[in-house]
């Protein structure tokens, strides 16, 4: 299990299109791809489910991955944190 640990980096927090890019992410890869915030735990190849986490700016989750592609997999979706999601400079 690869486990890291990501904030919103991004001023207008996981909104619709950060959540398609984290679940398109995921389901590039073959692992279970969960997150955690507070006590909610989701699956994050699924789209709404990455949206009800109601991540605003500055928010801590906790990415969890296990299976043959954990690591690339956990690797990907960090790079989209770092990215700010592509939204800002």
């Amino acid at each position: 299990m690869t486990e890291k640990i990501l904030t919103v980096c991004n001023r207008s927090g996981i909104h619709a299109r950060p959540a398609a890019l984290i679940a398109q992410t995921a389901n590039k890869f073959s692992s279970e791809v969960t997150m955690i915030k507070d006590d909610a735990e989701i699956n994050a190849k699924s789209i709404m489910g990455v949206i009800t986490m109601a991540a605003g700016y500055n928010t801590q989750i906790t990415l969890r991955t296990e299976g043959p592609d954990e690591v690339d997999c956990a690797n990907a979706i960090v790079q989209l944190f770092e990215n700010k999601f592509e939204e800002e400079e």
